[in-house]
């Protein structure tokens, strides 16, 4: 498929506590996030591992939106589960709980149709594992990656390498503040962008997103909702939607990179409304395109 999108991540039920509620056991992780967004402009092949006890019906709404699970390994064990809280600052989050189960072993293993996918997306996982998703892709043409402050503090050195050889680096900007020793965002930027990748996106939360290409800056405001009821996985729908419209637009540059992280924006802004993937699998193009003609007239001056 000349304009696939390869995402391996996490697949996880999650128990989520906000003010507007608690849920419990939803389906969710970063591949899934991803793949509801992604699959709005491409074709997602998904790389993943969950336990004997996953509910597999639950994706069925994505494989109805042309997300292939050809990849997803089924292990013998429990699945990987995840338990947080939410209070009134959306941008503060707990974590109760972590039970890695099967994904503590995961080793991803492609399924050889997926070598020729041009557009991939490593999310957050070791970046050993990362790395070794790169050499079983031989026909790809623009990779990005995700990660988070475990990896930075814990394998600076295999991260490196892992930046050195992608195209796109996605992360918060504490994670850039971090890996950068900068706190000035610009200045983290560019030194992550010193370490290999042409392009830096750096995601704000309820402040929007930033991006950063050869000492150029784009910054993009958060789609204002009047309600955030679960901000779980806005993050990986926000790259789920970047991936997926510059895998429907065929080629990366400065202009379809900001029209993707404006789709990006406003699929992550249904997806808060909403708890776990309730807000992104049920939305209809219209929708998405009315929103994001909301945002670009925002910006007009």
């Amino acid at each position: 498929m000349d304009k696939a999108v390869l995402v391996v991540g996490s697949i996880a039920l999650d128990t989520v506590y906000t003010p507007y509620g608690r849920r419990e056991e939803m389906p969710g992780g970063s591949g899934l996030y991803f793949s509801a967004a992604a699959s709005f402009w491409a074709p997602v092949r998904v790389v993943g591992v969950v336990g004997e006890d996953f509910p597999t019906d639950v994706l069925d709404p994505l494989r109805e939106r042309g997300v292939d699970f050809s990849g997803l390994q089924v292990a013998s064990g429990r699945t990987f589960r995840w338990v947080g809280e939410y209070g009134e600052d959306p941008d503060m989050r707990r974590t109760l709980d972590t039970q890695l189960n099967v994904f503590q072993d995961f080793c991803p293993e492609l399924p050889p149709i997926y070598s020729d996918t041009p557009f991939v997306f490593l999310a957050n996982i070791d970046p050993e594992l990362q790395l070794r998703v790169l050499e079983q892709i031989e026909g790809r043409r623009f990779t990005a990656c995700d990660t988070m402050d475990f990896w930075i503090e814990g394998k600076r050195k295999e991260l490196s390498e892992m930046f050195s050889r992608v195209d796109m680096v996605v992360l918060n900007q504490e994670e850039a503040r971090t890996l950068s020793g900068r706190r000035n965002l610009v200045e983290a930027a560019e030194v992550i962008a010193g370490m290999g990748p042409r392009w830096v996106l750096v995601k704000k939360g309820e402040h929007g997103a930033m991006a950063f290409c050869g000492g150029r800056v784009f910054l993009l405001p958060a789609f204002p909702v009047r309600e955030v009821v679960d901000p779980t996985g806005a993050g990986d729908t926000f790259a789920g939607g970047v991936m997926g419209y510059l895998a429907h637009a065929g080629e990366v540059s400065d202009c379809t990179l900001r029209r993707a992280m404006a789709y990006g924006t406003v699929l992550a802004s249904f997806c808060v409304e909403r708890f776990g993937l309730e807000g992104i699998t049920n939305l209809v193009r219209s929708e998405v395109e009315a929103r994001f003609e909301a945002l670009r007239e925002m910006g007009r001056f």
